[in-house]
């Protein structure tokens, strides 16, 4: 056991949290495997760390015990407050639990950098909360790490390379910005109840600049004419985005004939750079 509380599984029958569906819960109640996640987030000693979705705190706990400094724990479903309660009386002044939805609670008010950004993300609005974290109005962000659990196939997404099935916007988005890499996979029986998928947890470090020079918005909307259209050559499928859009291309170093998932995140950027009138 990593603290004194009482065995995820008691908890939930104490407190009858039957996962719903609506919330996308999917409860992960080994221990260990919530060490293990919180231990992925590197020294969490000297940092506050925001969690969405703890449901009956699991993942909290491996938190706590592994010593961040505090927990910001956000949960939509009323019926965690009470064992989310429990957590904080046995860790005093370290866990602080709002009753809302992520994507309405303004976190950065609870919490003092550093900040790291641990959870098992609801499945029904993971890639939501990671898009917005991943583009905010400023950067470098709020946070210097993200330890996130997705779906499998949204992890591979995340890290995909150009050329694989799996390359596309989410990647480019991400890795543009940021460091990221799956270090720890799930199957669905590690969770109650099983979902009909694997999980896996991806660590994504902030860059302080991004990592080719582009305007955010502009490169978002070359990225995503692109990909709108993936099987197009990419001269038929960027025709919208400029009249000189083949020029364009040969000047970035791509080939007009070439996909969308051919192209490298450095490549993009040229692009995007040339069509904000600058240099590639």
């Amino acid at each position: 056991m990593i603290d004194a509380l009482p065995p995820l599984r008691d908890v939930i029958r104490t407190h009858d949290l039957r996962a719903k569906k609506s919330f996308g819960q999917n409860f992960l109640l080994d221990l260990n495997l919530t060490a293990r996640i919180a231990r992925a987030a590197g020294d969490l000693s000297g940092a506050d760390v925001l969690e969405v979705g703890p449901g009956p705190g699991g993942l909290t706990r491996g938190l706590l015990a592994e010593g961040a400094r505090r927990v910001l724990a956000i949960e939509k479903d009323p019926r965690c407050m009470a064992a989310l309660a429990e957590i904080a009386v046995a860790y005093p002044e370290r866990l602080l639990v709002i009753e809302g939805d992520a994507l309405d609670v303004d976190a950065l008010a609870h919490l003092t950098p550093p900040i790291k950004v641990v959870s098992n993300l609801p499945y029904n609005v993971g890639t939501e909360l990671l898009i917005r974290w991943m583009t905010p109005k400023q950067w470098p962000p709020f946070w210097d790490s993200l330890t996130l659990m997705f779906q499998r196939e949204v992890a591979e997404r995340i890290v995909a390379r150009p050329g694989s099935k799996g390359y596309g916007r989410l990647a480019l988005m991400v890795q543009w910005r940021a460091d990221a890499r799956i270090v720890l996979s799930l199957p669905p029986e590690a969770f109650t109840p099983a979902p009909k998928v694997s999980s896996a947890v991806v660590h994504i470090t902030s860059l302080r600049t991004p990592r080719f020079p582009a305007n955010a918005a502009t490169l978002e909307r070359v990225v995503a004419a692109g990909f709108n259209q993936r099987r197009k050559m990419l001269r038929a499928a960027l025709r919208g985005v400029h009249p000189q859009i083949e020029a364009m291309l040969v000047a970035a170093e791509i080939a007009p004939t070439a996909r969308a998932e051919e192209v490298g995140l450095e490549a993009w950027c040229r692009l995007a750079r040339l069509l904000d009138g600058g240099q590639a």
